[in-house]
C-alpha cells in the first residue's frame, strides 16, 4: 500500500484503511490465539476473536472465574500447591469450571436453572462457547448465583 500525504486521503479513504487495518489485526490475533497453548480455558469459551470482540460482557469476578479456571476453583489452586486436594466437594471428580457449570451436585439447583433456559431453546449440555455467546445473561446470572468461595470450604 501507498501512503499518500494527508490532502490526497479522503474522510472514505481513511475509514477504508482503518476498516482494513482492524481485519488485519483481527486476522492475525486469531491466528496466535490458535497457535498458543496457553488459556486452553479460554479458548474453549472464546474460540473466535471476533465473537468476543462483538461481545458486550460484564466483567464480574466469577464471570471471569468461569472463563479463566483461575482463582478459587479447586483444580487450579491445587496446580498451585496452594491447597492438597483438587476434589470438589461433591465428591464427583477434580473441581473444574466443567464440574461446577454441568454436573456439581453442591449447585444441582442453580445448574438446572440454567439448563431449563437453555433447553427452551435447544438440547443440553451446550458447549461454553455457546453459553458465553449466545446466552450471555443467563450464564452471567448463573455464575453471579453461584458462591464459589463457599464450594471451597464445603466438608
Amino acid at each position: 500500500m501507498t501512503i499518500l500525504s494527508n490532502r490526497h486521503i479522503s474522510k472514505c479513504q481513511c475509514s477504508a484503511v482503518k476498516s482494513e487495518l482492524s481485519e488485519n489485526s483481527e486476522t492475525k490475533w486469531q491466528i496466535e490465539w490458535d497457535r498458543t497453548t496457553k488459556g486452553v480455558t479460554k479458548k474453549l469459551c472464546f474460540p473466535k476473536v471476533a465473537d468476543r470482540l462483538k461481545l458486550k460482557i460484564s466483567v464480574i469476578p466469577n464471570l471471569t472465574r468461569m472463563v479463566t479456571g483461575h482463582g478459587n476453583i479447586k483444580s487450579y489452586l491445587y496446580k498451585y500447591k496452594i491447597i492438597d486436594s483438587p476434589m470438589c466437594p461433591c465428591k464427583i471428580g477434580e473441581q473444574t469450571t466443567d464440574r461446577i457449570v454441568y454436573d456439581c451436585d453442591i449447585v444441582k439447583q442453580e445448574i438446572d436453572k440454567l439448563k431449563a433456559e437453555i433447553l427452551r431453546t435447544e438440547n443440553w449440555p451446550v458447549s461454553k462457547d455457546t453459553l458465553i455467546n449466545k446466552y450471555t445473561k443467563i450464564f452471567n446470572k448463573f455464575v453471579e448465583s453461584i458462591q464459589l468461595e463457599n464450594l471451597l470450604s464445603i466438608k
